[in-house]
């Protein structure tokens, strides 16, 4: 069945060198393999996820990749102090990028390309 196989993200770019500097220098992943379509990425947990060469546009409107986090102040502060901005909204109410969303805390960035990337640290903190 579908639902025994692991699943992963795609995100599409028009700018490879760009993207690929951003999740490389700016957020630190490591290559877990590149070919002539895309690169993909080693995340935590035997998890992946890859930009491949695409001449669609993401809409940014949802979010298209999200992470579970331990400690969502830390790496929020962290990822600032590269230079990332996080969204900031009204709903959820975001205070230094960080937003209650009543099963724990979250947070969004925008990669180059304009794809929405959240965070989450599941859990009431109290």
């Amino acid at each position: 069945m579908l639902a025994d196989n692991p699943v992963y993200a795609t995100l599409p770019t028009a700018d490879m060198a760009t993207l690929r500097r951003f999740y490389e220098d700016v957020l630190g992943f490591a290559v877990r393999e590149e070919t002539p379509g895309g690169i993909t990425y080693q995340a935590g947990d035997g998890t992946y996820f890859a930009i491949t060469r695409s001449s669609g546009t993401p809409s940014g409107t949802h979010t298209q990749m999200g992470f579970a986090v331990r400690d969502i102040a830390a790496e929020v502060a962290d990822l600032q102090a590269r230079g990332v901005v996080f969204e900031t909204y009204e709903t959820p109410r975001t205070v230094n990028g960080i937003a209650d969303v009543g099963i724990g805390r979250a947070a969004w960035l925008r990669d180059p390309d304009g794809n929405l990337i959240g965070m989450i640290e599941l859990g009431l903190q109290g």
